[in-house]
């Protein structure tokens, strides 16, 4: 169950909801770049996309740590949730998911002891911060360099890059009709 909303999830994000690692909104000079150029730039440009996650989701299975990129996801979702027994209840989701020591999609954090289901009496936005913190900065310097060398990421980029080339051919194509038919 809580796969599929995490899923849906990274599907539905809209980019007006997508900021940077510092809070603010993405920079100019980063919304001319798009799909594989722009998953190259940073993992939080990768992550803000859902066809990236979807493929930095398939490679991190490969790797048996998709419940890395599941929990920053979830943690992401959390933060935005306003009311109280809804935050409740996803605190509690994420903490029996990804926390405990019975959890079915465990990450490995450290200070992962400290928290005990007795905070998520009273749960915050950011109860899951340096949590999270801490998976995106295993991702960040460990998987993201590995996902973008790994067959996954390759082969997408030149699928892309195919198609860019083919909507370019079809174009000067298409004016160069336009000239000698005039």
């Amino acid at each position: 169950m809580f796969t599929r909303a995490v899923s849906r999830l990274s599907r539905k994000r809209p980019p007006s909801e997508i900021n940077d690692s510092d809070g603010k909104p993405g920079g100019s000079s980063q919304q001319t770049l798009k799909g594989t150029s722009r998953w190259t730039t940073s993992l939080e440009n990768l992550l803000e996309d859902p066809e990236g996650v979807k493929r930095f989701r398939e490679f991190l299975k490969k790797e048996f740590s998709e419940e890395n990129v599941l929990f920053w996801l979830a943690c992401e979702e959390f933060k935005k949730t306003q009311d109280k027994k809804q935050m409740q209840e996803k605190a509690k989701d994420i903490y029996m998911t990804f926390l405990s020591s019975k959890a079915s999609c465990q990450v490995n954090v450290e200070g992962q002891s400290r928290l005990n289901e007795t905070i998520l009496e009273e749960p915050h936005p950011l109860m899951f911060q340096k949590l999270q913190d801490q998976i995106f900065n295993l991702m960040k310097y460990d998987s993201y360099s590995r996902f973008l060398k790994s067959d996954i990421f390759l082969k997408h980029k030149r699928a892309e890059e195919q198609e860019e080339n083919s909507s370019e051919a079809q174009s000067v194509a298409k004016r160069a009709s336009r000239i000698y038919n005039t």
